[in-house]
């Protein structure tokens, strides 16, 4: 009898690239142990048995207050990303973007996330997390498909 090799594991993450107008909808992450102080947008990892757009909606929900119809949301980047720390993980980072949602944006986290407002997309704050920077721009640049390696920050 031969052993079964196990595969290496993918780790899904969903973003949400919020927009009204020519703004983009950020949050600066705190109290995480992950790039805290830097803006990001709406993510987070799917729970398993859950399709990405479903668990893009959730994340919306938790994070921001607001209800997203999975529908509404259209993929516009992907990210294959080698994380080079200690985890050694390899993650699929999935950008889907909407100018749709119902309810009032509202910091419903506010034990993780210390500010969440809109920015200029021509002007985004410096201090943003460098693949979510990265992605922004290849997207304004007409990119659909990025793959990071650098070193967390």
């Amino acid at each position: 009898m031969s052993a079964v090799t196990e595969r290496f594991k993918l780790i899904p993450a969903v973003y949400l690239i919020l927009r009204k107008g020519d703004e983009v909808l950020l949050l600066q992450r705190a109290n995480t142990g992950y790039q805290d102080g830097k803006y990001s947008l709406v993510s987070g990892h799917l729970d398993g048995d859950e399709l990405a757009t479903v668990g893009l909606a959730r994340e919306a929900k938790e994070e921001a207050g607001v209800t997203i119809q999975p529908n509404d949301l259209v993929l516009v980047h992907t990210v294959h990303r080698l994380s080079r720390d200690s985890h050694n993980q390899e993650r699929m980072d999935l950008f889907f973007e909407t100018t749709s949602w119902e309810g009032t944006i509202t910091n419903v986290e506010p034990h993780k996330c210390s500010d969440l407002r809109w920015f200029d997309i021509n002007h985004l704050p410096d201090e943003m997390i460098p693949l979510v920077r990265q992605v922004l721009v290849s997207i304004a640049r007409g990119g659909h498909y990025s793959e990071y390696t650098k070193e967390p920050e």
